[in-house]
């Protein structure tokens, strides 16, 4: 064995040192739909060694050189699987083709928010993901509308996947532990996630929506140019947090066929 890779605060590296938690979060991967598993931020490979008991190949993204170094030394199972890239500028099709993947990772807090929306921007290739994050993050994602965590992450994510918070970890299983809880959530890719509306109006409308969101639609969503006959719509009384992910779309369409009729 290698010596031991001693964590990056500037990377966000909180390495996992429970195997129980590893092999839980290892287990949250349905593994339908897929033949591939990406593993964002492996470290040490706490979590690795029991994706690879898994009936699929797993794939390691991997920034910081000691980690693949260690990686290398440890798992020559590994030794043409890891990317030594920068998750969120690597173009992930350079590995995987056209080829359908997963993802999943203890992943780096100051970054998880960006991973979910490159997942999102993935999401053809995308069918399941699951990982842990810094547990307000997790309950954001997961939120159901009437709840003050759901937000732009909440609408913006559960428009394309089913979203559920499985369970949360404490501080105490990683090294060097963090100062918060953590929270483990999986999303599985709608059968049907494609929109029936513009999907850059529908995350415009999503974000100026809850940008403001103690206003109530009429208000916030001022800059639409709304006619007063479309404003009158009971809908617009509402704040962003009392609209489900399928009022907003419903909302964005009332919208653009406004625009085409006061044009």
């Amino acid at each position: 064995m290698t010596d031991k890779v001693r964590a990056k605060k500037h990377l966000g590296q909180h390495f996992l040192k429970d195997e129980e938690v590893a092999e839980k979060i290892a287990d949250t991967l349905v593994l339908k739909g897929y033949k591939n598993i990406l593993e964002i931020g492996p470290g040490m490979g706490m979590l690795t060694k029991y994706l690879l008991k898994k009936p699929v190949t797993t794939y390691v993204c991997e920034i910081d050189r000691d980690s693949v170094a260690y990686l290398k030394a440890n798992f020559l199972q590994l030794s043409d699987k890891i990317l030594e890239k920068d998750f969120l500028k690597y173009d992930l099709t350079e590995t995987f083709k056209e080829e359908p993947f997963a993802i999943i990772g203890n992943f780096p807090y100051n970054i998880s928010t960006q991973i979910v929306f490159k997942t999102l921007e993935m999401r053809d290739q995308i069918p399941e993901f699951s990982g842990m994050f810094q547990k307000e993050v997790a309950e954001r994602i997961c939120a159901s509308h009437g709840s003050k965590t759901y937000g732009i992450l909440s609408v913006l994510t559960q428009v394309f996947y089913e979203a559920e918070y499985l369970f949360t970890v404490p501080p105490e299983v990683f090294d060097p532990a963090p100062k918060v809880n953590s929270g483990v959530m999986r999303l599985t890719r709608k059968e049907n996630y494609t929109l029936p509306c513009d999907e850059k109006l529908f995350f415009r409308v999503v974000k100026t929506a809850f940008q403001q969101r103690r206003k109530t639609l009429r208000n916030s969503l001022k800059t639409f140019n709304l006619s007063d006959n479309l404003k009158e719509d009971t809908i617009f009384g509402l704040r962003p947090e009392q609209l489900s992910v399928q009022r907003f779309v419903e909302l964005t369409i009332k919208i653009a066929n406004d625009s085409i009729q006061t044009q």
